[in-house]
């Protein structure tokens, strides 16, 4: 394989690698957000739940910046088209997700009930609504988006908002909620104790069963769903944009790729593995051996959905052969050059601070230590 070709082969795996530590991490901060007001029937029992995520959630907004910032320098084409595509979507995430951090700093700082409880709603949407729409954006992926270029590469969007909630796209999203409720669960689990850590598990085992019947149905659907099919290009590793291809559409395309080579068929199979031995390690109460496999979960899931999709990144539904893939939505091989070595250094960084971090903060938490500490969430 050609270096450029190898170069974009290799940042559309890091892509997936940046996307699956945003949806493990940053989707088990929402997914506490999201049973805040189940697994603590009190004041105290939500700031224990606020205070087991609280030495975290902040550090975890990394993988959603590498996340971004790897589309835009890795993926350009990608990002422009995407971001001013789905402006109004873009807008309703980052608003909600605002929301979180203001909950977690404001909500406990005036002791009034009223005051609490609406934060603890706040954190109720900024938890649930990023996750759907997570979801719900991959699933948009299989049907394509309606945008299309012009001889200059200017895209214009053509579809609307409510096109973008579709049976799939919302089945994607909910299953997308679902494993963030599984993952944050059984981050409660290793935190709480008592009638907290068994609140959590209930909603452990909801969210891992749950996952698993929508990743059942996603399956059965996407193989009876037409999908795209590169026919023709300039092929890969070359230059190229997206008004020099030819992509048609075929019944069972987006199953190809598991076809022609059947180890992938592994992804969904660890997807599964994962969701299922983790709703058995939740009602075992083994909580930090079903966090791992939650984690195992959201890589089969995302891992499927890549290879499905593979080379397409961004499927066009308006005009299908303008449809941006690995190949033509990349940027240069020396950015991408200089990209990898960044990474190679940032990325296990990241991934060692955050471990050492979760080391530090081990343990579990008591009613009455976190109302007495006046530095508590």
């Amino acid at each position: 394989m050609e270096t450029y070709a190898a170069l974009q082969v290799l940042w559309w795996l890091l892509l997936g690698v940046l996307l699956s530590g945003l949806a493990v991490m940053v989707g088990m901060d929402m997914g506490v957000g999201t049973i805040l007001r189940y697994v603590g029937r009190n004041d105290g029992e939500r700031r224990v739940a606020l205070n087991i995520i609280g030495p975290h959630w902040d550090g975890n907004q990394v993988w959603f910046i590498l996340g971004g910032g790897a589309v835009f320098a890795a993926f350009p084409l990608i990002y422009a088209t995407a971001f001013s595509g789905f402006y109004v979507v873009m807008l309703l995430l980052l608003w909600s997700m605002i929301l979180r951090p203001l909950g977690f700093e404001y909500r406990s700082k005036l002791p009034s009930a009223g005051w609490r409880n609406a934060w603890d709603w706040a954190l109720f949407v900024s938890g649930l609504v990023p996750m759907v729409v997570f979801g719900a954006a991959i699933g948009n992926l299989f049907h394509g988006v309606p945008f299309q270029f012009s001889w200059n590469l200017t895209s214009t969007y053509t579809g609307s908002f409510l096109g973008l909630l579709n049976p799939f796209a919302i089945l994607c999203g909910l299953l997308s909620a679902s494993l963030s409720v599984f993952m944050g669960a059984a981050m409660v689990m290793n935190g709480a104790k008592d009638a907290i850590f068994e609140r959590a598990r209930t909603l452990a085992r909801i969210g891992a069963a749950l996952a698993i019947v929508l990743f059942a149905i996603g399956g059965f659907w996407v193989h009876g769903m037409g999908g795209y099919v590169l026919t023709a290009g300039p092929g890969a590793g070359v230059p190229q944009t997206p008004l020099q291809q030819s992509v048609a559409l075929a019944d069972g395309a987006w199953l190809a790729n598991f076809d022609a080579h059947p180890a992938l068929w592994l992804l969904p199979a660890a997807g599964f593995a994962g969701m299922l031995l983790g709703l058995l390690a939740a009602s075992a109460r083994r909580s930090h051996l079903a966090w791992w496999l939650g984690a195992l979960g959201w890589l089969g899931v995302i891992g499927t959905a890549g290879v499905a999709l593979f080379p397409f990144l961004l499927p066009s539904s308006s005009v299908p052969a303008q449809s941006l893939t690995v190949w033509n939505a990349s940027s240069s091989q020396h950015t991408l050059l200089w990209m990898s070595g960044f990474a190679a250094v940032f990325v296990p960084l990241v991934l060692w601070y955050t471990s050492w971090a979760f080391y530090v903060m081990r343990g579990k938490l008591d009613v009455a230590d976190v109302v007495a500490d006046e530095h508590a969430y």
